[in-house]
């Protein structure tokens, strides 16, 4: 690990007039994922400010739904009686991710600025344009059986690994973030993270020195329905292979509003419109999940070692719809399942 000035910020405005002015300065909360990277030597920031200090840690109720602390731990939030009520998908995302000990340091902001577990980028020994752009993708032509099936470019085929991010997707999230010069502002989830492109080593489309405040979760009809689906090679802190954030809310047995979104197969949290598309209005069959399933897998690109990928995604697609529609999820302990 390289030397690194370190410094606690009491406020925010003292935070991001921190970084902001150090362009290889970066926020410190939980360090769950940035300490890893700087022992790897894949990332070696000058500064290090500490904002675990900030207040941005409670869960509250607004007008239109609940918005959760950015400096909030992953555990608070998954076991706050407001989201297991309320967002039992986001509980059951959160609780399948990581150990239980990353869990209670990690933070809600810290877990959707993670970077990718692709071992290419880890390596510094290989050629990877998200930590050294131009030097091409190893996983392009090499071993991509963990990659993606959605979304990639010749420049990347790396997946984005966090599974509360799929829920947030699903949920339709805003992030709250506050700046130097950009102020305060919200992006919505589904434009937060990035595809490749040309240009894989930026992950999301945060500013440098804007820091995430808050997470909003719109008022929704969901939790009766509600259900996160890991599938991994192990039980426990195992990243996923292919994941599925599924809910619905019905009109007797009509589907009135359905969300979808897939993690492990693309460079950020997949939403899958297609299968969406195909299932509003229509009966909640097993029929009609496996044709959702088909319409959204008919787009995916699976590289040489990741076919398997295709129809398991797609298998997965139906079961957690399958779990949704009967309320597998809902009071959160018997949604704790995931596929080995």
């Amino acid at each position: 690990m390289r030397p690194f000035k370190f410094s606690i910020a009491g406020d925010p405005e003292t935070a991001i007039t921190t970084v902001s002015a150090n362009a290889n300065a970066k926020f410190l909360g939980g360090g769950t994922n940035l300490l890893d990277l700087m022992k790897e030597d894949v990332t070696h920031p000058s500064a290090l400010i500490n904002i675990t200090r900030l207040k941005h840690t409670a869960i509250e109720k607004t007008d239109n739904g609940i918005l959760i602390g950015g400096m909030a731990t992953n555990s608070f939030t998954a076991n706050h009686e407001k989201i297991r009520k309320n967002y039992p998908l986001l509980s059951m995302a959160i609780l399948a991710g990581a150990s239980a000990q990353i869990r209670n340091m990690a933070t809600n902001g810290g877990n959707l600025n993670q970077r990718t577990r692709c071992t290419y980028f880890y390596d510094v020994s290989m050629p990877c344009n998200k930590r050294e752009p131009g030097s091409g993708c190893g996983a392009l032509k090499g071993m991509n059986r963990n990659h993606a099936i959605f979304g990639w470019s010749e420049k990347c085929v790396a997946v984005y690994p966090s599974d509360m991010a799929v829920a947030l997707s699903a949920l339709d999230a805003v992030v709250h973030v506050q700046g130097g010069s950009t102020g305060k502002r919200t992006i919505p989830f589904a434009d937060f993270h990035r595809l490749p492109g040309n240009n894989p080593e930026i992950d999301n489309n945060l500013k440098h020195g804007e820091l995430i405040t808050s997470i909003e979760l719109p008022e929704n009809d969901l939790a009766d329905h509600s259900y996160y689906l890991k599938i991994r090679e192990r039980s426990s802190y195992a990243f996923a292979l292919v994941s599925v954030a599924a809910a619905m809310s019905l009109d007797g047995t009509k589907i009135k509003d359905v969300r979808i979104a897939l993690g492990g197969v693309a460079h950020k949290p997949w939403r899958a419109a297609a299968a969406e598309q195909l299932l509003k209005g229509r009966d909640a069959t097993i029929a009609n999940f496996k044709a959702a399933a088909t319409a959204e897998l008919s787009k995916a690109k699976p590289l040489e070692h990741n076919k398997y990928k295709v129809k398991l995604a797609g298998d997965a697609i139906v079961r957690a719809l399958t779990y949704a529609l009967n309320g597998a999820g809902y009071g959160i302990e018997a949604g704790l399942h995931s596929e080995v």
